[in-house]
């Protein structure tokens, strides 16, 4: 189940910050709508490492439907100073 809470309860920051644990956001409302996420750095470095892999795996992925991606055995063997 989500933890939400209103923005206000900030004033009180230390105990919303208890809350927060790896993945368990805690997510802020403002005028009973959502507004901000709080995640632990661990998660947030884990998210954002994740959309990098992605990011690369689509750049990967279309430079094959191209015929960029494409190395002869020779250009592996130099690459890789075999």
């Amino acid at each position: 189940m989500p933890n939400i809470k209103p923005i206000s309860d900030l004033r009180n920051y230390n105990e919303v910050l208890k809350d927060v644990a790896i993945g368990q956001p805690v997510f802020l409302t403002k005028n009973g709508r959502g507004r901000y996420v709080m995640v632990d750095m661990t998660e947030y470095e884990k998210t954002q490492a994740t959309i990098k892999l992605l990011s690369k795996l689509s750049e990967a992925e279309s430079a094959v439907k191209t015929g960029d991606a494409w190395l002869s055995p020779e250009d592996v063997h130099n690459q890789l100073g075999l």
